[in-house]
């Protein structure tokens, strides 16, 4: 796939994500764009990563939510007492990356596809 094209839909489905989970405001689109930056001369450095940049961009954007915010994307599946966690991306460096539950290993969605675990 083209540089161009993969930023364009990894950026496209982050956007999806964070719109599920009601998030997706300026200042955090913002932060997909600093990582679409920042991924562009990562690939640009290695060619062949181009298959990871969905995941990288998706867990980019869950660490700068992390340091800002809080938490995201909150487990929908983990729903009864205890401490909301969030989900994980897996596999952490790989193509068709998911949104997993690590506490109850099990996959949640694909990354763009958050809507349909969160019933929206």
């Amino acid at each position: 796939m083209e540089l161009e094209s993969a930023l364009h839909a990894a950026r496209a489905l982050v956007i999806a994500d964070l719109t599920a989970g009601g998030v997706a405001q300026a200042d955090v689109v913002s932060l997909v764009e600093d990582s679409v930056v920042h991924r562009r001369w990562w690939v640009e450095q290695w060619p062949d990563g181009v298959a990871y940049v969905v995941g990288l961009i998706a867990q980019d954007v869950q660490d700068a939510l992390l340091e800002r915010y809080g938490r995201w994307p909150l487990c929908p599946v983990c729903t009864e007492g205890g401490d909301p966690h969030a989900l994980d991306i897996e596999p952490a460096l790989g193509t068709d990356p998911h949104w997993v539950c690590g506490k109850a290993g099990v996959v949640v969605a694909a990354v763009g596809r958050l809507d349909t675990a969160l019933g929206r």
